[in-house]
Formats: structure tokens, sequence, C-alpha cells
């Protein structure tokens, strides 16, 4: 009796796939591979254990080629893309080991100063909205679904013993004025020292005019519904951040997306978020527009994730952006490809199609607006 194929591990196919350099090539590789492990599960029970594989691969499969967002993205054209490719990273169970009115204590080492803890309004219920169109909400959550990174653009000394003084100096006044103006939820001193400052439960003034996506939808104006950590650092600054500061930046975002279930896709900066609606560009505040030391955090490079705000509403960018970034990211190729791709699925012109998707931001935005305008009466 003929025995069946062994199937391909996924890291194999994974491998494959990354070799293709054509995004259709690609695509229907993947889909050869997912037919094959769906018609090795339709055989008899006597090959249990090859169906058993093939549902495992299926499985694996699709967590490889399809990170969240991307599979909504060609929802109205029925196509499953496989351009991003970011692996999800699995994450241990962190927990609260102890807490005092000045610190808490986490199991993965995590030492969060509660000095400057203050409260902020109350995190509002956001709108979530569809990726395949549409001016209204196709539902609607509460708890934070993801992560902001910023950098404070504050004074720096040289990271220098000699400077201690002056380092601990700054790093007081910026702390006075990050409570003050409510600015983010944790900051990261020059020295590792990680601050709680806006409450989690509370919204933090971090991010404004903003927008991110993931498989659930697209998220308009972070602050309720992201977490911002802000590292204390200057962009272009010789010592950008710290050794320090990179590793207390990794056991925060274990922490947080331990206690919040937050993909790794949604661990992104502030230059990815940032858009102005006024020229309808992205990247009106430009902290993190490169450089973010993703791996040093425990992330995938997430430069490399389509911009949400191009492929969804159309917006652009222009070579001063390009030059904060300080290199093109793959995520903005991805995004202009999308644009492209939908434009002609529509038979029209990309910039036709571009200003459908902005027109269908403004509608959203001017919602948005009123009914900020409705609950602050």
């Amino acid at each position: 009796m003929a025995r069946s194929p062994i199937l391909e591990p996924p890291e194999w196919v994974e491998m494959r796939a990354a070799r293709i350099a054509d995004p259709v090539e690609r695509l229907g590789f993947l889909r050869r591979q997912m037919h094959e492990t769906r018609e090795r599960k339709a055989r008899p029970a006597r090959h249990w254990r090859g169906a058993l594989l093939a549902a495992g691969l299926a499985a694996m499969m699709i967590i490889i080629s399809l990170p969240a967002g991307t599979a909504e993205t060609f929802a109205r054209r029925g196509v499953v893309s496989a351009e991003s490719s970011a692996p999800r990273v699995w994450l241990p169970r962190v927990w609260l080991v102890d807490k005092s009115d000045s610190s808490e204590l986490y199991s993965n080492g995590l030492r969060i100063d509660l000095t400057f803890a203050v409260s902020n309004r109350p995190r509002s219920r956001f709108p979530i909205f569809s990726l395949a169109g549409g001016p209204k909400p196709q539902g609607e959550g509460r708890a934070p679904v993801g992560i902001v990174y910023h950098t404070t653009e504050s004074n720096l000394a040289p990271f220098e013993e000699e400077e201690n003084h002056r380092l601990q100096r700054l790093g007081r006044n910026l702390m006075e004025w990050v409570r003050q103006d409510r600015s983010y939820h944790y900051v990261i001193d020059r020295f590792g020292r990680v601050y709680r400052v806006v409450k989690e439960s509370d919204a933090a003034n971090h991010v404004g005019m903003s927008i991110w996506a993931d498989s659930r939808g697209v998220y308009v104006n972070l602050n309720d519904s992201f977490l911002g950590v802000s590292f204390e650092g200057q962009t272009g600054a010789v010592d950008e951040v710290t050794p320090a500061q990179i590793s207390a930046g990794n056991v925060l975002t274990e922490m947080l997306r331990s206690r919040y279930g937050i993909a790794t896709e949604n661990c992104v900066t502030h230059a990815q978020v940032s858009v102005n609606p006024q020229n309808m560009r992205i990247g009106e505040h430009t902290d993190w527009a490169g450089k973010f030391p993703f791996a040093g955090v425990g992330l995938p490079d997430n430069y490399s994730i389509p911009v949400a705000s191009m492929f969804v509403f159309g917006f652009d960018y222009d070579s001063v952006f390009l030059r904060a970034t300080g290199t093109r990211w793959r995520g903005l190729d991805l995004a202009e490809l999308r644009v492209a791709r939908e434009a002609a699925a529509e038979g029209l012109e990309t910039r036709q199609y571009r200003a459908m998707l902005q027109h269908r931001y403004k509608d959203i935005a001017s919602a948005l607006k009123e009914k900020s305008g409705e609950v602050n009466q």
C-alpha cells in the first residue's frame, strides 16, 4: 500500500515562501500548500496521523502567512494576502509579585516606579471600523489593543559618569512635565527606570491624530485604544537610547502584552501611526521614524507591516518623511502595492482610488469629532 507523502514542516513552507520575490507567485505557492493539506485531511481514517499533521500545518501556515490585519485587507476582493511575514511571538505569563505605594514588582523582573503616577480621563469605548469599507463602526473595544512607542524629544546630557548630576536633574524635570501634561502611560529614563505616569485604565494624551489596523479592524485616533510608552531621548542624538532603556523596554513590553493579550503587530512607533489630516500625509510626528530597537524589546521588525493609514484611507508621504526614516520601510512599499492592486480591481486610476479612500476617512473623522463634542458638552 502506497504511503501518503510526508507533510513539509511549516518552517520549510515559510522559508520557501520568503524566497519567492513575486507576491502573486508567492500567493499561488501558499494556496497550493493549503490545498494539499485540505486533501490530506479528507483521506480515510486510517491516515489519521497524516490528517492531524495536515490540520496542524494549515493552522501554522495561517499564523505564519497571515499576520493580524492582512487577510481582511483584500476581503472585498476575496483574496488572501501573504505579503507581511512578521512572526507571532508567544510570551510566558507575567504577573504582579509585590506592590507598595511607591513601586510594583513583576515576575519577569520589571520594577515600576509609581512616584509620578496620576489619573486622567477614564479610557472611553473606542470604535473599530471595517477594513472592507464604510463610514460606520463594526464594533467597539475598551481594553488597550496595542502600544505606541515614543521618544520624549527632551534635553539630554552626555550619558557619562561625570554627568550623573545633570542626567538626574534633566530626568526629574522631564517627569514633572510629563505628569503635568498626562503625556504617556509609561516613561523609561536614561538609566532604564520605568515610571508609570497615567494609569492604564485611563487615556493618556500621547498620540492624537493617528491610525492603525489589525485583524479586528481599523482604529482611528489611538489615545483610547493604545498605551503610550516613551523613552527619554532625542531623535538623532549620539546616545538615542541606552542599553538599560532597551532592556527595560523589553520587560515592560512583555508585561503589557501578557496583561492585555496585545499582538506583536500592534506594538508600533509614533511615526508609523501619526497622520496629518490637513495634507493627508503620514508622519505628522516622526519620533522613531527609524531605528526603533524592535528586536531589543522582543518584537519582530514591525516597520515591514503595511502602513494602515495608506491602504485604508489613502494617506501619502513626502520626501521630508523619507529623510526622517533614514531608510525606506518595507511597509511603505507594501501599502502602495495594496492601493495599486485595489485600484486596478475597481477599474480606477490609483489617484482616483486614493481620493475615494480619503473621502471615507474624512467622513469618519467628522463623525468622531462631532461625537467628541457631544461628550464634552
